[in-house]
């Protein structure tokens, strides 16, 4: 059989978006590299040819869920004012949706502790996405020095993702949908402290 010139790229591209689905559905611990090119409707004798390890694939597919979440974010906010724009990723974030998908989900709530007992490259892969996370909320933060502005992104970030966690665990929906709405509300208030009332 044939393969085109870029047939490998496309492969391995086709692998590190399953795996990045997978990671969140399942978490890094739960998939062998067995599981992680079942995913790709592959064998995993071919894995190496790709990847120099199981590691490398975990470390790329993490890359690619948090840039994700940053294109969606964008996505969300384009022609939004500011204040606008943060609400909207909020009620995007603290969505029932969003709780019930996470294979398609933020790669925070979803590996956040995984990743914090991984190796160095991973926890710096994430760091790296924590940050273009958190710069982006804070450009939409008005009138605030960088500093404060990144502070307070940091602290919308981790309320996000707190409630996702919580929501996610907590298997009975109406203690999981309060959960949600907790999280928009602290959301709310902390948004009425950076946008000023028309």
């Amino acid at each position: 059989m044939r393969y085109t010139k870029d047939h490998g790229q496309q492969t391995r591209r086709r692998i590190v978006e399953n795996a990045s689905y997978g990671l969140r559905q399942n978490g890094a611990d739960a998939l062998s590299v067995v599981d992680l090119m079942k995913l790709a409707d592959l064998t995993h004798g071919s894995f190496y040819a790709y990847f120099k390890s199981r590691d490398a694939l975990v470390v790329e597919a993490l890359a690619l869920a948090m840039d994700q979440t940053v294109t969606h974010w964008l996505n969300l906010t384009q022609g939004l004012s500011d204040a606008k724009g943060f609400d909207a990723v909020a009620e995007s974030y603290l969505s029932p949706r969003h709780r019930n998908n996470p294979a398609r989900g933020c790669a925070l709530p979803a590996l956040a502790a995984e990743i914090g007992r991984s190796g160095p490259e991973a926890r710096r892969t994430f760091a790296a996405g924590l940050e273009k996370m958190i710069d982006f909320i804070a450009g939409l933060i008005p009138k605030r020095p960088s500093s404060d502005a990144r502070q307070a992104a940091a602290g919308a970030i981790a309320t996000m993702v707190g409630s996702i966690v919580l929501a996610r665990a907590a298997g009975d929906k109406r203690l999981s949908d309060a959960v949600l709405e907790a999280g928009r509300q602290a959301l709310r208030n902390q948004a009425a402290n950076f946008f000023p009332s028309p």
